[in-house]
């Protein structure tokens, strides 16, 4: 396919070109700043902020998710799920790019960190909210930060995406106790025997109509690419620094660890062994 003939191009606007004002390409390529002159620094800017960017981008689309959840919507939600497993593909590649990164490569700018880490990414906080994933002391970490402080609480607070799922379980008539739809949304999801025996159910009916059948399959793809990107997280630390201590007081490789092990949208998968 041959370029465009320049006299075809609009080449005439009136201050910012489209295309820039549009995606704001001149804003994100202002917000990379090293503070060494190590090339190393600058993939880990970068590949950072690809991850924030891809953080909000999967939110949006779970939020769109249980927005149609709520709505009692099941088959509108699969393509908003469909997308946040794509999107979470995308996150996952981000670690290709740190791949190369040894512990002596990082160490020459890894003082420039000071106390940063990403365990103090607030949007990241969010998305394991999303998930169901609460631990509801880390918000602490953003107390003298009043807007965000407010906005994760009220993420801590609101019911995940597995929240809705359950009432929507409920709402076809699967026999959910009243205290597992009322509970605190604030504490850490406990599996209950309940909701495992509703997929169990669902799964039983493998006609093609079955709408929540896909959502269970929707979700656990979600839940899949998730872990992949939690696991190689891990890979990625674990190649950089060992098992040093981790940036911001965290415990590097054995937080990550703790991390993996917390399963998202738990009775999904211990549903299996009974089917």
């Amino acid at each position: 396919m041959s370029e465009p003939s320049v006299d075809t191009l609009i080449v005439d606007f009136d201050g910012r070109v489209p295309y820039d004002r549009y995606v704001e390409a001149t804003t994100l390529h202002s917000l990379q700043r090293p503070r060494t002159d190590d090339p190393g620094e600058m993939s880990f800017l970068v590949v950072s902020q690809i991850m924030e960017l891809y953080f909000r981008l999967i939110d949006s689309e779970l939020r769109e998710a249980q927005r149609q959840l709520r709505a009692g919507e099941i088959w509108s939600s699969l393509a908003p799920l469909r997308r946040a497993a794509l999107h979470l593909e995308g996150l996952d590649a981000s670690w290709q790019s740190l791949r190369w990164m040894t512990p002596a490569d990082f160490n020459r700018f890894r003082a420039q960190l000071g106390d940063a880490s990403g365990m103090q990414s607030a949007m990241y906080r969010r998305l394991e909210f999303r998930l169901g994933l609460r631990t509801a002391s880390l918000i602490r970490l953003f107390k003298r930060d009043v807007a965000t402080h407010r906005e994760l609480l009220r993420s801590l607070e609101e019911p995940s995406i597995w929240d809705d799922t359950v009432a929507v379980l409920a709402a076809h008539g699967h026999e959910i106790p009243r205290a597992v739809l009322d509970r605190d949304f604030t504490l850490e999801h406990v599996p209950h025997p309940a909701v495992e025996a509703a997929w169990v159910a669902i799964y039983s009916d493998d006609g093609p109509d079955n709408h929540l059948r896909m959502l269970g399959e929707a979700l656990a793809e979600v839940a899949e690419r998730f872990g992949e990107w939690r696991y190689h997280h891990l890979s990625a630390v674990r190649r950089a620094m060992g098992a040093k201590p981790g940036t911001g007081g965290s415990s590097g490789i054995g937080w990550l660890e703790r991390s993996l092990a917390r399963a998202v949208f738990p009775e999904l998968w211990s549903a299996r062994t009974h089917m």
